[in-house]
């Protein structure tokens, strides 16, 4: 299966690449390296992760504050954002209303 990522989060992974690169020289690589092997990880096993809503699922990041909010569709994964655990909540909502 596939993934797809929602433009705003791909932004919003580029953002926090760049904050914490700024912060520590090299933790914004090991961020993408973690949101990376989290997908491969719903690749390979799309229902792992914590259903929050009807439709949507949320997948948190091992060593970062963040969560990939994602839903299965029949062809791929469609992940429309990578939140902050502790900001905002639910503000991705309004990227998947119909």
């Amino acid at each position: 299966m596939k993934a797809e990522f929602h433009p705003a989060a791909s932004e919003e992974i580029v953002e926090t690449a760049a904050f914490y690169d700024n912060e520590v020289p090299g933790l914004g690589d090991r961020f993408i390296s973690e949101v990376e092997r989290v997908v491969e990880l719903l690749r390979e096993q799309p229902q792992i992760g914590q259903q929050i809503e009807k439709e949507f699922r949320r997948i948190v990041l091992a060593r970062f504050p963040y969560s990939l909010i994602y839903r299965i569709e029949p062809k791929k994964i469609w992940v429309v954002a990578v939140a902050h655990q502790c900001r905002r909540p639910g503000y991705w909502r309004e990227r998947v209303s119909r």
